[in-house]
């Protein structure tokens, strides 16, 4: 018998979050379009997966049984697509390189050139991060390496070739009552609306809402941004600040937002990225020396020769 893997996707959706609406909101998809999934598995496997109830739906045994198998089940098939679509861009010679719309100002042609000199005949393909991708395309296989501001546990979930360290700033309306401070306290913003990027976003999320430095105290969305330009005019229209890198001060400055340091924030790791599953390519290591080498900031390493 043979299953779409978007049907197990929203199978194993349904039993995390324990709901069909935090499922679908998860998934990208209408209550609907997930209730007649989760009916068509059922279905094909001849079996009730969930008893339903205005609690949420609860897995049944046999419910239970495919939860078991189901994440093995996703996770090689994912390894699997991971294997070839990097092979086909072994193919082409191609390597492909996610970035978060401030870091790219870190990264000059001169990057890229380097990276020509050493791997004669292959290009760079640039992809900008997807907020509601918490691994950037690198589950996927979609990108190869993928350039973050990150803190600095994520090393231990990745492999990461440091490059550097780049505070986090806070970004406000320029007329906001701390705008006039030359820095500024974490506790000065506590009780600010913050612009928000998407609950997808998972563990990003909460990195730049600085919650691990709240200790607990809530947080109060003013706005919701689905990428950075919405993130900048949702700051400039009062709607919350932000915590961002500071390069993002120099890649979009602006006469109505200013850009404060946070005296008590930690700073971000910048690093470049890939799985702990895989192996560096011969291309994906002479990226690693040229971004070393243009950055003019080499730092000490995990997961690398």
């Amino acid at each position: 018998m043979d299953i779409d893997t978007r049907l197990l996707r929203s199978f194993a959706a349904v039993c995390e979050e324990g709901q069909l609406t935090a499922a679908a909101a998860r998934l990208f998809v209408s209550q609907p379009t997930l209730t007649k999934q989760i009916r068509q598995l059922e279905t094909l496997l001849g079996v009730e997966l969930f008893e339903r109830s205005r609690r949420g739906m609860t897995p049944t045994p046999a419910g239970r049984a495919l939860a078991q198998h189901a994440g093995a089940m996703l996770a090689g098939w994912d390894e699997a697509l991971r294997a070839t679509r990097a092979a086909a861009a072994e193919q082409v010679a191609t390597l492909r390189v996610g970035f978060e719309g401030g870091i790219i100002n870190l990264m000059t042609r001169s990057t890229v050139a380097d990276f020509s000199r050493r791997m004669p005949g292959w290009q760079v393909e640039l992809r900008q991060n997807n907020w509601f991708d918490p691994t950037s395309g690198l589950a996927t296989g979609e990108i190869d390496l993928t350039l973050w501001h990150a803190p600095p546990y994520l090393a231990s979930q990745y492999n990461v070739a440091v490059l550097g360290e780049e505070p986090r700033v806070v970004a406000m309306p320029a007329g906001h009552r701390l705008a006039s401070l030359a820095e500024v306290r974490l506790a000065d913003l506590l009780d600010e609306p913050f612009v928000a990027i998407p609950h997808e976003a998972g563990h990003w999320r909460e990195y730049w809402l600085a919650g691990e430095e709240r200790r607990g105290r809530p947080v109060r969305i003013g706005a919701v941004a689905h990428n950075t330009d919405e993130w900048l005019a949702a700051v400039v229209c009062g709607q919350g600040i932000g915590i961002a890198p500071e390069t993002m001060s120099r890649l979009a400055p602006r006469e109505d937002v200013a850009y404060r340091p946070v005296a008590d924030l930690s700073p971000s790791q910048v690093g470049l990225y890939w799985p702990r599953d895989r192996q560096l390519t011969p291309a994906m290591a002479a990226f690693v020396h040229s971004s070393r080498a243009t950055f003019g900031s080499a730092g000490r390493d995990q997961g690398t020769p």
